[in-house]
């Protein structure tokens, strides 16, 4: 079985968030191998996806991500 791409493991975190965050450590583990192995430097997640897309609920998600090694973006 293969890795998971970046894309895959954004995949992942988004179900996982709608999931009530279930394993979402699991998923920014395996985001951040991914990214590594891709050379990717920051993640890019779409607000729309997720549970809380304002302001304050992507700063939550930055900081906590942040805290796990990966840099996130969000696009517009």
């Amino acid at each position: 079985m293969s890795e998971p791409t970046v894309a895959e493991a954004i995949d992942r975190i988004y179900e996982s968030l709608q999931a009530d965050n279930a394993d979402l450590n699991l998923h920014i583990a395996t985001l951040k191998a991914a990214m590594a192995r891709e050379g990717v430097k920051e993640a890019v997640f779409d607000p729309a996806k997720l549970a809380q897309g304002n302001r304050s609920g992507r700063k939550l998600m930055q900081a906590y991500f942040r805290q796990r090694g990966v840099a996130v973006k969000f696009s517009t």
